[in-house]
Parts: C-alpha cells; structure tokens; sequence
C-alpha cells in the first residue's frame, strides 16, 4: 500500500511539475530522525532547509521524519527513483557509493572542525562528484551524526588494554567488527532494537554511539562507564537526484544549494550541543565519564586503524586511493 501510494505521488508529482519552470516544485524531504529540531540533528537540518526553501522560492517542502518512508537504505532508493526528492542518510551512502566509507575509519578525525574542514573543502567536493557518478545522487551538504563513543558496565576504559575479554555491540558492519577486534574487545553485532535487552541481560558487556544516542534513549541507565574515545565521526549526507536537480531552474538551484549548506550546519550545532548536554545529563544521573588523554588516544588509535585500513583496502579494490586521499586531507586540516 505504502508503496503504491508513493508511486503515485511521485507520478503525479512530475505530472504537474512538467518542468520546473513551468509550475510550482514540491520537494518530499525523507529522514529517520525523530521531527523534533531541538534534539534531532536530522529533524533540525530538515525544518531549516523548509524554511529558507519555501521563504526564498515559490517551492515547497513536505517533511518525512522518524522513518515515515521507510530506513536509510529504502529512502537512498526513493531518491534515487524520484519518489523522494531529498534524502538525509548517514551509513547507507557507504553501501551504495564505497568511497564514503572511508569516512569511518576510526580515530581519523581528532575534532568536529577537523572534520568540517575535510568535508567542507577538496576532499568533500571530490567524494561528493564520485558518489554522483556512481549512484545519481548529487550531495547537496554534510551533516554530523557525531562522535561515537564506548560504554560499558564492567570497567573503566582508559585504554585499549582495558577492553580485553569485553564484549561489545557493533552495528553489523565489517568495519566495525575491525575495530573493536583491534581494540582488542570481543565485536558482537546485535540489531539495533535488540540492543537495550542485550545490556539489561549482559548479553553483551558494552556498545558504542554518539552521546546523544546514548542519553536519548536511556542507554546510560543500564551502562556505568562512558569512554569518550570519539573513535568514528558519523557523517550525515543531505543528496537529491541529479537528474531531479538539473530539471530545477538556476533560481531554483541557487536556493537549494544555500538552504542545504546552511541546513547541514544548523544540524551539526544541534549535535554538537547534544553531546555537551549529553555528557552533563548523563554524569548528573551517575555514569562515570573519562576523557583519554592525548597518549592513551594514540594507542586506541595504532590498536584500531591498522585492521580496519587493511580490511577497507581490500574491500574497496580501486577505490582505496580515497584512504589516502582522506589522510592527506585530514593532514591539510590539521596544519
């Protein structure tokens, strides 16, 4: 049903729009995120760019929040099929376009300006026309899912020593599994839904998520040790279809391209906020918080990205020129 109902949208849609120029442009916004902006990174990037698009153009934006069309894999797809106009994903751009995967490679970003600095320049513009090429998926803007962090209810964690013989939920990424086996930890992919059970049962001993996952679904009440290690910035991705761009008029472009760009920002300062409220919340109702020093990160950092490097090379084939792309990048950045 949900499916019938989409395409028939999409039809009618493209039925009335003819071109751009000629009528007035809907664009279908879709995201998992929950709708709230004050504490969804998605759902603010999504309000700000609905502002800003209907303030400045004669186009309007209907917002899809909280997975309303479906998860990050089926909305890739309903932009890439024209049933969604903008799509605002994180992990799945890197199962379509296996250069953004690069971005995972833990303990590549030292900070969120490093970071922002990186996407934001060369590198970003270049990833974004490769990932165009190879899935029709133009990127308007980036996004910031955040820093994700371990926790877990044994022990604290101060280095990769400590995480002997602990077991940890992964998402069912190979990259993952990498890591966490380089770190010297037990990896054990759990689905998501399943995951407040598996700690409550000791399933597992730990997990891994920005803090403000962590926070915002109550994880830190069944976790007593929070490691603020930031091992991966999670990227958030804002993509149209080119060929659905191309039919906009200059004007119209024009106004996407600021909205986006603007929109990504907004949503990186909700994150970022997030997280510094997330550490406070979560310390105020007793998880014990540690922040590793800059010579404890460097041996997380020579415990992990030599396996996962390794890992990704070989999965990427010819596409691997982009870990070093990335690192010179992140040098660049740096300096």
């Amino acid at each position: 049903m949900r499916d019938t109902f989409l395409k028939f949208t999409a039809a009618g849609i493209i039925a009335l729009m003819g071109t751009a120029a000629s009528a007035e442009v809907t664009l279908r916004f879709a995201h998992v995120d929950p709708d709230d902006w004050q504490s969804s990174k998605k759902g603010a990037a999504a309000h700000m760019f609905k502002q800003i698009v209907e303030g400045e153009s004669d186009m309007s934006v209907e917002i899809f929040p909280a997975g309303a069309l479906g998860n990050e894999d089926e909305i890739v797809s309903q932009v890439q099929e024209g049933l969604v106009q903008v799509g605002m994903v994180s992990g799945a751009m890197s199962k379509v376009c296996k250069p953004a995967a690069v971005l995972d490679i833990p303990y590549t970003f030292s900070d969120a300006t490093v970071a922002w600095k990186v996407l934001d320049g060369p590198f970003g513009d270049e990833l974004a026309e490769a990932c165009e090429a190879k899935t029709g998926l133009k990127t308007l803007a980036y996004g910031e899912t955040g820093f994700r962090n371990f926790t877990n209810n044994t022990r604290p964690i101060q280095t990769p020593a400590d995480m002997a013989g602990l077991k940890f939920r992964v998402q069912p990424i190979p990259l993952y599994l990498e890591m966490v086996k380089g770190l010297g930890g037990e990896p054990t992919p759990i689905a998501w839904t399943e995951l407040p059970n598996a700690l409550a049962t000791g399933v597992v001993d730990g997990q891994e998520n920005p803090v403000g996952v962590i926070y915002n679904n109550g994880l830190h009440k069944l976790q007593k040790y929070m490691t603020l290690d930031g091992h991966v910035y999670a990227v958030d991705f804002m993509v149209m279809s080119a060929e659905f761009y191309d039919m906009l008029t200059p004007e119209q472009q024009a106004v996407i391209d600021r909205a986006a760009v603007i929109a990504g920002n907004f949503g990186r300062g909700i994150q970022e906020w997030n997280t510094a409220n997330g550490v406070n919340a979560v310390q105020a109702e007793g998880m014990e918080v540690y922040v590793p020093t800059a010579d404890e990160l460097a041996q997380f950092r020579e415990a992990a990205q030599p396996a996962v490097k390794e890992w990704l090379a070989g999965d990427l084939g010819a596409d691997a020129v982009w870990i070093e792309k990335l690192d010179a990048a992140v040098a660049d950045a740096t300096n």
